[in-house]
């Protein structure tokens, strides 16, 4: 694989590993804000979430600057966002401030989600496309796990040390800033929505030296033949499958239940009857195999297939959960079962689901609302997770962990069937073959 190629892809994914770190870190600081500022139930609550809000918002608003200014501009201007969340929420004077900064980091992660995994899509080689645009996930994953570690060394020793976990974030954001100045502008925006053919081909020659030539004719052909209509509508007749691919896999991700455990992981281990430490502990070993099967599946979705994977991580996931809910129902919680149910339900989600989102919404539309289909796909994912992250300890509380389970093991068993009998294999096909086959579903 084009060493080149690695390493935008890498930086460009860095907007990912910023995305898991911003998300996760607030876990470690929530408690010791919450005394900082006196804060009431729902003012905590709205401390927690308020990120999520503004995720949402830049997740709506993402493609907008990506399609008018350019994927690597918007991507700078994420940069941006992320280091002046991270320096505002470290020095914030008050709650409000505080606030404020929170959400502008949630508009850098909806962005991100958005962007990132657009721009590695179109700079990467169909055979390799999958494992580059899984990296975007590795690295949300790596990002989790990092802030689990960071907030664990940093401690609750003083009570100033919520500023130095939320701080750490500028080193990161500074080296995302200084490396997007080695990467290109996505050679397939600078054709579609610029014209400008001569700077798209020498970044194509690079991605793919053999059959560049090949590559920038079939971009052209494409644009020509989409030029007689309005072809930059997302919602039309021609993209109706890829629209109803996204928002079902959208949906799909969460009514897994994933971010309720990764958000609710220490509540759920307590309720199993669990003390504190072991469940904190237990949530350490959550972000380490999400780490561990989303490197494995990295692996495997160019070999495998997207398909496959789904396939797989959709069974393991009925199996885990269909456990976990018997559990509950029988008050069978004898030793560390539902916790060790849990990693491997993380590990099958991370080897299918968690690695296969950003890579397979990227890929399923045409050049010209690629970043529009993208926004769809992410608005869906993250107004779904706010959703599930906020309904969860009501489901809990009202009808029981065993119910509450078992509707995510039944929404996964409805999963199944989509994959099995609609899903389409999207592995080792240029943007422009997929196109075709469906936009002609």
């Amino acid at each position: 694989m084009n060493k080149k190629v690695i390493f935008w892809s890498i930086v460009v994914a860095l907007g990912g590993f910023l995305f898991g770190f911003d998300t996760a870190v607030i876990s470690g600081a929530e408690q010791a804000i919450q005394q900082y500022w006196a804060l009431s139930t729902f003012e905590h609550g709205l401390t927690v979430s308020i990120a999520l809000i503004g995720t949402i918002l830049g997740a709506l608003t993402g493609s907008i600057p990506s399609e008018k200014l350019g994927r690597k501009k918007t991507l700078i201007i994420i940069a941006v966002i992320y280091l002046l969340a991270s320096v505002g929420t470290a020095l914030a004077t008050n709650w409000y401030i505080f606030l404020f900064f929170r959400f502008l980091g949630g508009i850098g992660v909806g962005a991100s989600s958005v962007t990132a995994p657009v721009y590695i899509s179109e700079i990467s080689p169909a055979k390799s496309r999958g494992r580059l645009v899984a990296l975007f996930q590795f690295n949300i994953v790596f990002g989790i796990l990092l802030s689990y570690l960071s907030n664990y060394l940093i401690g609750q020793d003083s009570e100033h040390s919520w500023r130095l976990m939320l701080g750490v974030q500028v080193i990161p954001s500074v080296l995302f800033l200084i490396l997007l100045k080695y990467v290109p502008e996505s050679p397939r925006w600078l054709i579609v929505k610029k014209g400008r053919v001569e700077e798209a081909t020498a970044v194509l020659k690079i991605v793919n030296p053999q059959d560049y030539a090949t590559e920038v004719n079939d971009i052209k052909e494409d644009m020509a033949n989409h030029n007689e209509k309005r072809s930059d509508i997302l919602f039309t007749r021609r993209n109706r499958f890829p629209v109803f691919l996204a928002i079902v896999f959208a949906v799909f991700n969460q009514v897994s239940g994933i971010n309720a455990i990764i958000y609710y992981a220490p509540r759920i281990f307590e309720m199993t009857g669990l003390g504190k430490e072991s469940s904190l502990l237990s949530s350490v070993g959550i972000g380490a195999v999400n780490f561990l099967f989303t490197l494995l599946a990295i692996n495997f979705i160019d070999r495998f297939g997207r398909r496959t994977l789904m396939l797989i991580g959709s069974v393991g996931l009925i199996i885990t959960l269909g456990l976990v809910s018997r559990a509950f129902y029988l008050n069978d919680f004898g030793g560390f079962s539902v916790t060790i149910l849990l990693l491997v339900y993380i590990a099958f989600f991370a080897f299918s689901q968690g690695a296969v989102i950003w890579v397979f919404i990227s890929e399923i539309f045409p050049n010209q609302v690629r970043a529009k289909g993208q926004t769809l796909g992410s608005l869906t994912h993250w107004v779904m997770a706010a959703i599930i992250a906020f309904i969860f300890p009501m489901l809990t509380e009202n009808i029981g962990g065993g119910h509450t389970f078992l509707f995510f093991c039944i929404m996964m068993v409805l999963q199944l069937l989509f994959v099995w009998k609609i899903m389409p294999e999207t592995k080792g096909k240029s943007l422009e073959q997929l196109e075709h086959t469906l936009v002609m579903h």
